[in-house]
């Protein structure tokens, strides 16, 4: 959990226009909600959040949110971030409160750790199938990333979620039978096999006699001579 304070301040103005006025003057549309209150609307300082990402590297962190200068603060965490992709910043953030001690459910991603025995000396490939998982847990469990060893995985065998070392107390939800990362043989491998059958089809085509024996012609030939 992160021990950074995030002030936001009440957003008057709502809608289109506003919350576009509100971006050309630096700050983010947003909402805060959950925690058995009702959803306030919020304007939060872009260049305040991005330096929260930057420096917590996952939108999955607990933060406390601190409300203006009235003192009031709760923890929360990011739940929805919109970004613009033609400005290529951040257009409204969801915030949601938490409660410490009530688990929450969170899409945490999987990051590959090695390098296959199938890609390293069998000339096969990594297909990462999934990406992120979907877990149960108290906010203050949240872990960063899951890592996934894939150093013994050979061509044809995979991994799925239920493969996955989960830290205690941390729930899986994403189904255990969902493949994350397969190993398969690269398109060069496969083409070179095809190339090698082909060839083994035409050595035996050429070993073959050029005249067969015809033996029912043989035998008429020799009830000709008696």
């Amino acid at each position: 959990m992160s021990n950074i304070t995030v002030v936001v301040e009440p957003r008057e103005e709502v809608g289109k226009n506003a919350n576009r006025r509100l971006r050309a003057s630096g700050s983010i549309p947003a909402v805060v909600y959950g925690g058995g209150r009702e959803a306030v609307a919020i304007q939060v300082d872009e260049r305040t959040m991005r330096d929260f990402l930057r420096q917590t590297g996952s939108e999955n962190s607990v933060f406390l949110l601190k409300l203006g200068d009235t003192g009031k603060s709760r923890h929360a965490m990011i739940r929805d971030l919109q970004i613009d992709t033609v400005e290529r910043r951040i257009a409204h953030i969801d915030f949601q409160r938490v409660l410490l001690d009530e688990k929450v459910r969170v899409m945490v991603g999987v990051r590959i750790d090695g390098t296959p025995e199938g890609v390293k000396n069998q000339g096969g490939v990594l297909d990462f199938v999934t990406r992120e998982v979907e877990l149960e847990c108290l906010p203050t469990l949240i872990p960063a990333e899951l890592g996934l060893d894939v150093t013994a995985l050979e061509v044809g065998d995979h991994l799925e979620a239920k493969d996955l070392e989960l830290p205690e107390g941390v729930e899986l939800l994403t189904e255990e039978s969902r493949v994350l990362v397969s190993i398969a043989h690269s398109r060069v491998a496969e083409a070179l096999e095809e190339a090698e059958a082909l060839e083994e089809e035409e050595r035996l085509i050429e070993d073959l006699p050029s005249e067969p024996e015809v033996i029912g012609r043989a035998r008429e030939e020799d009830q000709d001579d008696g």
